[in-house]
């Protein structure tokens, strides 16, 4: 079979690389061709657009960048008619994704939705596309089923991803961890500043200054390879702060505590059960439209999913130097708060379906197809 895979960011990379690593176990013949990232080509998939070249965030910023995204749009389509694929997979960025799901299904081609659109939290609207030109929805959050349930869809809740693609990292000793990568003893904060630019951007210089209030502790930044290590040091500059790429499971893995930008690594960190700060802050304008258009109380996933305030979320005017020390604090010296912390992770865990999602979603597609 061939299949074409589009996923428009990091974390869509990598459990796109796992799905087709478990596709190409059911289906030996299997050919992919994709947008995404270095983890996808690594499975053998051809890429086509690498992620970096897609990410677009905020409402602002996305209307200023309409002419590439509407190129890309062209370009992906006219791919798509040339390759003929058995099956279009496509993984959550719904912006770009649920235009090629209309044109894909009116082409004839199969239509799989690997990672829902977060259609629950804005753009309900988008149900009606989803229930038109959707295939198959494979959904990874316990509450999504019941969700699509409402508006007469049925959707796989397979698991979450993340599940796996935890299970199947190898983690260093710690001590050979801190020794190959030049780490002093102390205990280590992790930064995990997100992975455009732009959010990095507006993160890190908020971030960065909060290490002089903590000298006991030593922060490390997760950065990713996809974005250079000048872009990085331009920020970082004399704050002697480290910044280690592509080692985002094995900071976490030996984190006493972090400072996150909110998105998939909200979840990431607490499945390692690291003590989190959740941040964000966007542009005025599209926080603005953000607040009249987004439907849900929190913007952290582990909120979310447990439906109550499990980590402190700091967004935008509340994203301050002086507020994060103040949560970072408190998650470092109040004991209860971290045994209260500890035992909420693992309620999260045991929603989130356990490992397996990758197995499953190939399973269904490939039987589906033969």
């Amino acid at each position: 079979m061939k299949y074409y895979i589009i996923a428009g960011e990091a974390s869509g990379d990598l459990h796109a690389s796992n799905l087709i690593r478990e596709i190409k176990r059911r289906d030996p013949n299997a050919t992919f061709r994709c947008w995404g990232g270095d983890l996808m080509a690594s499975q053998g998939a051809v890429l086509v657009k690498h992620y970096r070249d897609l990410a677009f965030m905020g409402f602002i910023e996305i209307l200023f960048s309409l002419k590439t995204i509407l190129g890309n749009i062209k370009f992906c389509k006219k791919d798509i008619l040339e390759y003929k694929p058995d099956a279009l997979i496509l993984v959550d960025y719904p912006g770009f994704n649920l235009r090629i799901a209309e044109f894909a299904h009116n082409a004839g081609i199969k239509v799989m939705y690997y990672i829902s659109p977060q259609v629950w939290a804005w753009k309900q609207s988008r149900v009606k596309k989803i229930k038109l030109f959707v295939d198959r929805m494979f959904v990874i959050l316990p509450f999504e089923k019941d969700f699509y349930k409402k508006h007469n869809f049925e959707t796989d809740f397979v698991g979450h991803p993340l599940l796996d693609a935890i299970e199947q990292n190898k983690f260093s000793d710690e001590q050979i961890f801190r020794k190959e990568n030049s780490l002093n003893n102390k205990p280590i904060i992790a930064i995990l500043p997100g992975s455009r630019k732009q959010e990095i951007s507006k993160m890190l210089p908020v971030m960065l200054p909060v290490a002089e209030h903590f000298k006991e502790f030593q922060f490390v930044i997760a950065g990713l390879s996809v974005n250079t290590r000048e872009f990085y040091e331009s920020m970082i500059r004399d704050s002697g702060i480290k910044i280690l790429f592509d080692q985002t499971y094995n900071i976490l893995q030996h984190a006493t505590a972090a400072l996150v930008t909110s998105g998939t690594a909200t979840l990431e960190t607490a499945l390692f059960e690291v003590p989190e700060v959740v941040c964000y802050k966007g542009s005025g304008m599209s926080f603005w439209l953000a607040k009249r258009i987004v439907n849900v109380k929190y913007i952290s996933l582990v909120n979310l999913i447990l439906d109550r305030e499990v980590v402190k979320e700091l967004i935008q005017k509340d994203f301050t130097k002086e507020n994060l020390i103040q949560e970072l604090s408190a998650l470092l010296k109040d004991e209860q708060k971290k045994s209260h912390i500890s035992k909420d992770y693992l309620e999260l865990k045991s929603m989130l379906g356990g490992p397996g999602a990758s197995a499953k979603t190939a399973e269904i597609i490939v039987s589906a197809l033969n």
